[in-house]
This record gives C-alpha cells, sequence and structure tokens, in this order.
C-alpha cells in the first residue's frame, strides 16, 4: 500500500542523518535557532494573521507529533556530525491518482555550503519515492540563491513562478517551483547525486529508535514547517 512504512524512520548517509525529533533537542535547537534568526527570517514561512507567534519547541514538538501521526507530514531533524544542524520536513501528502508531496528545509548557516542540504533532500526524496510517491515539489522564492543551487544540484525541473503562492516574513511572496519524478531517477536520487558530484557511501535506513518523535512511548512530539534554505 502506498505510504507504508514511511514513518517513523531514520536515513542516513555518511555525516547527514534524518531522524525523528527528541526531547533532548530542545537544549540544541534552541541554540541553533537563536544563532540564525537574521539568516532565517527572509525565508521562513508566517501567517497573515497580526496576533500569530512561531510555536516554541515543544509546541512544535506537540504539532510535529499529531501531522505524523495521521501521515500528513515527515518532521526529520537535519543531523551532521551527531549535532542538531537543522530540520526537513515532507508535507502535502497527496496519494492516488496524483501521489505528490512537497519538502521545506533549513539549515544552520555555519554549516551551510557544506553540501549537507542536498544530501538530506536526496534521502527524503528516495525514502518518499520508495514509498510510492511519484512526484517531489520544493518551492523556493526566487531571491534564495543558496536554496536554488541545492535544486540545481539534485536536477530538479524548473517549472516556473507561483505569484504570491506562500506567506514567508510577514507577506504574500512569488516562489519558483521545481519538481522530480521517479522517472527522472529510476536508480535513486541519491544514486545519480553521488554519480554527478563523485561521491561515495551508503544509505543506511531503518526504523527509528523507541522515544522518538512518532514512536510509540513518546506521547508529545511534534514541530513547525519551515521554508527551505541552503
Amino acid at each position: 500500500m502506498a505510504g507504508t512504512g514511511l514513518w517513523p524512520a531514520e536515513l542516513v548517509w555518511g555525516p547527514v542523518r534524518l531522524r525523528p525529533l527528541n526531547r533532548k533537542d530542545r537544549r540544541e535547537y534552541t541554540e541553533v535557532r537563536r544563532a540564525n534568526v537574521d539568516w532565517l527570517r527572509p525565508w521562513e514561512a508566517t501567517v497573515p494573521d497580526p496576533t500569530w507567534e512561531a510555536p516554541g519547541f515543544w509546541e512544535m514538538r506537540s504539532q510535529f507529533a499529531r501531522a505524523a501521526r495521521e501521515g500528513r507530514s515527515l518532521p526529520f531533524v537535519i543531523e551532521a556530525g551527531g549535532r542538531f544542524r537543522g530540520q526537513l520536513t515532507v508535507s502535502g501528502f497527496q496519494w492516488g491518482s496524483l501521489a505528490s508531496a512537497t519538502i521545506g528545509y533549513w539549515i544552520d548557516r555555519r554549516v551551510a555550503g557544506q553540501g549537507l542540504t542536498p544530501i538530506a533532500v536526496a534521502l527524503a526524496t528516495d525514502h518518499c519515492f520508495a514509498a510510492g510517491l511519484h512526484r517531489m515539489e520544493i518551492a523556493i522564492r526566487p531571491e534564495n540563491t543558496a536554496s536554488l543551487r541545492v535544486v540545481e544540484k539534485l536536477g530538479f525541473r524548473d517549472e516556473g513562478i507561483r505569484e504570491r503562492y506562500m506567506h514567508i516574513d510577514g507577506d504574500w511572496r512569488d516562489h519558483r517551483i521545481f519538481s522530480l519524478l521517479t522517472e527522472d531517477v529510476p536508480f535513486g536520487l541519491m544514486r545519480w547525486y553521488e554519480r554527478e558530484q563523485g561521491l561515495t557511501g551508503e544509505v543506511v535506513t531503518g526504523p527509528a529508535a523507541e522515544g522518538a518523535l512518532g514512536v510509540p512511548g513518546d506521547p508529545a512530539n511534534g514541530g513547525a514547517s519551515t521554508g527551505p534554505v541552503s
């Protein structure tokens, strides 16, 4: 059945590990977010409500837990070198005749440009394709040159501009839409990216450990999706 085995999961390639959010992430999450306030502000999703405030860690975990349990999203932590470095969320799942979803991500600016984000996106895309997804989509503001390099490296197809597509940094912003289909990478996106970049490594996948977000034994988990940042 399409979508079976999507969550909870851990995906690993080299130094990059995608995994569910844990309670123990609170300290590192808080430190990374504080260090990246200005870096992330121009790209992060907001809500067109003047009273809205971004959720804190515990509320975020609760939101993510609910969405993961209901099969609406895959809220991954991006871990590199054993440290919390960002988040990647697959959301907007539509199965049936469309079989599509959307990826959003952000990364700590202190490790940006080290090639971590393309690997994270490739791992998540392959994971979803293996579960029956046909199309992966990424929406990026035209000004976000760092994130545009990610989809360029990964061979995503540019489908053009959607005007005032998403509420970002306090207003409705245009986005360029990029997509990748299963037939574009019949042997997997990570394998294609390895060949294109001359990388060598091994993808390791498996179920998340008990106590992680969305796993029995942890009743409160979750998160808020963010705009794409390389």
